[in-house]
């Protein structure tokens, strides 16, 4: 059992896949939590466990502790620093907590720009899907102070059973792309590998069945496989979303002169789906492009075309 709560006020923006269900495990566990959202279809489930809603960002400007979960980095910089931004209403000792997935560089932004103001910024971004979230079993890195962290600790235990501080501003989101680089790796493989089994006139059920219950499986494997076989794409993050990973992978892996010619050969793939208009579906979408390559379709009916 969790031990009760300060009576702390806490904002929370953002309600989407991630952000409603870690909202509600905050509300839940008896926070006073003020929430606002683009999506306001998550209003009535948080209403009803007591939260109160809002408008806009600048009402949550009196909280001592505000989380984020949002799209990226330019939707983060607008509401902390736009027009109507939120840190130019926040008293000095405010806490931002900021749950999202975004670049190394903006988050050591974030923190330098928020410092100056006296307000204290921890990046914590967290590992694992919607229904981890909603279970409060949700991995949640974070780089900050250590003060910092100790202060928001008991909040992040309600959303995570697994809440790690792994060491200065940037250490979250560095440990959270790491562990997203090897899961992107995973994804590409799956799509090549797969419909070459395929070509070879092997039966993708039984494939998979070896790959998920052998040593070639991974959480890539055992989420996506099932979904694969019968043409699922919409369960996981978009691909187009994803991609932003790569993306500073790149940029870190040039800036700093690491290697990485895996994880090169890995986004290779997804820029052809990409290309090819697989970007509104999940990664496991990666496997059509290579399908339409060699004339297959690795799925569940063994009676689909296999060249």
């Amino acid at each position: 059992m969790n031990a009760p709560l300060s009576p702390t006020k806490v904002g929370f923006i953002g309600l989407g896949q991630m952000g409603k269900p870690m909202a509600l495990r905050l509300v839940q566990e008896g926070t006073d939590l003020w929430v606002t959202s683009k999506i306001q279809n998550a209003y009535p489930a948080l209403r009803a466990q007591g939260a109160t809603a809002v408008e806009t960002p600048a009402e949550l400007a009196n909280a001592q502790i505000i989380f984020l979960s949002l799209p990226g980095v330019a939707v983060i910089r607008d509401v902390l620093f736009g027009p109507e931004g939120l840190a130019q209403r926040l008293r000095p000792g405010t806490i931002v907590v900021d749950t999202s997935t975004v670049e190394h560089g903006a988050t050591l932004e974030f923190h330098q720009r928020l410092s100056q103001l006296g307000i204290d910024f921890l990046d914590a971004p967290v590992s694992g899907m919607q229904s981890r979230a909603e279970a409060g079993t949700l991995t949640i890195m974070c780089g900050g102070e250590r003060r910092v962290f100790d202060a928001v600790h008991p909040w992040l235990e309600r959303m995570g059973n697994n809440v790690l501080f792994m060491g200065p501003a940037g250490s979250g989101q560095l440990t959270k792309l790491v562990n997203q680089l090897l899961f992107d790796i995973h994804c590409a493989a799956l799509a090549e590998i797969l419909p070459m089994s395929r070509r070879m006139g092997l039966d993708p059920a039984q494939v998979a069945s070896v790959i998920n219950s052998g040593t070639g499986r991974s959480y890539a494997s055992e989420f996506f496989l099932p979904r694969i076989l019968e043409r699922n794409f919409g369960d996981g993050y978009p691909l187009q979303a994803a991609y932003k990973d790569l993306v500073s992978a790149a940029e870190l892996g040039a800036r700093h002169c690491v290697p990485m010619p895996v994880l090169a050969a890995a986004t290779a793939t997804y820029q052809m789906s990409l290309l090819a208009g697989h970007g509104a579906k999940d990664k496991g979408a990666m496997v059509a492009f290579y399908e339409d390559l060699l004339n297959v379709t690795f799925q569940a009916d063994t009676g689909a075309n296999h060249g």
